[in-house]
């Protein structure tokens, strides 16, 4: 009888704990935002971290469009593969929790557009037209996440 409370009191316990953590892994680690977007509240350093990762998807952005223009479609690619999904493999899993999911699923699929832009330019059977055609929406992606969320360093 006894091994049966501390049986189901442990699964009880592991419920909870697979709850909480579904939870986090939805919601992450958010608050309002003094602006009325979402504050995701990250430890400075991993506040310095994300804000990298996104002037990298700026600067590949620049890449991207100032190939395009002059009708250079395999350094447009060069440009793009730099800010592919390899660029956001190494993150800490204990930052990744602290991210609402929508706003990983926006991230990564910025990541995997610029895969395929490098994709299709390495191809050599788009126009330069095309490439910024999908910048250009891979752009409204970015424009959606800085309208919804804000990133706060933790007091």
């Amino acid at each position: 009888m006894k091994t049966s409370k501390i049986s189901q009191a442990a699964i009880l316990l592991w419920v909870i704990s697979i709850a909480v953590f579904a939870w986090f892994f939805i919601n992450g680690s958010t608050t309002a935002g003094s602006d009325g977007r979402t504050a995701i509240v990250l430890q400075p350093t991993e506040r310095d971290l994300v804000l990298s990762e996104m002037r990298g998807l700026l600067v590949a952005t620049q890449g991207i469009v100032e190939a395009a223009s002059k009708g250079d479609i395999p350094q447009a690619g060069k440009a793009a593969g730099k800010a592919g999904m390899a660029a956001a493999a190494d993150v800490n899993p204990a930052l990744m929790a602290k991210l609402p999911l929508k706003f990983k699923q926006l991230g990564m699929s910025v990541h995997r557009d610029m895969d395929e832009i490098a994709r299709v330019a390495g191809e050599g059977e788009i126009s330069a037209d095309e490439i910024l055609k999908m910048t250009a929406n891979t752009l409204n992606k970015c424009i959606a996440c800085h309208a919804t969320w804000q990133l706060k360093a933790a007091d």
